[in-house]
């Protein structure tokens, strides 16, 4: 029962950045896995990145790997997603998740049971 709301995203020169923010109401996140996922126009959903809430293990796309750094605020409830060196491929409605606070081993859509309601980022040229 997790409500997720993404902010940050907007239209960005490449090789620019953009810090995306999704705050999380309705029950503490702390024990949650947190993600990002985005979907490109007439592309499928794609998995971006992940942060456990027990050690902090983070996960990357290979895609952004040495680009975006995931992490979350505890104490203000929220996650974020560092997004540097950004990419036209970048180009997407990014959307914030939450699986929990048992999670499974593997990292899987169907497995989040909170969804944001997604932020368009725009990456020119």
């Amino acid at each position: 029962q997790v409500q997720l709301i993404e902010s940050g995203g907007g239209l960005v020169q490449a090789g620019g950045s953009l810090r995306l923010s999704c705050a999380a109401s309705g029950r503490t996140i702390d024990w949650y896995r947190m993600a990002w996922f985005r979907q490109a126009p007439e592309k499928d959903r794609e998995f971006v990145t992940a942060i456990s809430g027990s050690d902090g293990t983070t996960y990357y796309a290979d895609s952004v790997k040495g680009r975006f750094t995931i992490s979350r605020d505890n104490a203000k409830n929220t996650v974020y997603l560092q997004m540097n060196s950004l990419k036209p491929e970048d180009t997407a409605v990014y959307y914030c998740a939450a699986e929990g606070p048992i999670v499974r081993v593997t990292i899987d859509p169907a497995n989040f049971g909170s969804w944001g309601q997604g932020t368009q980022v725009t990456v020119s040229s």
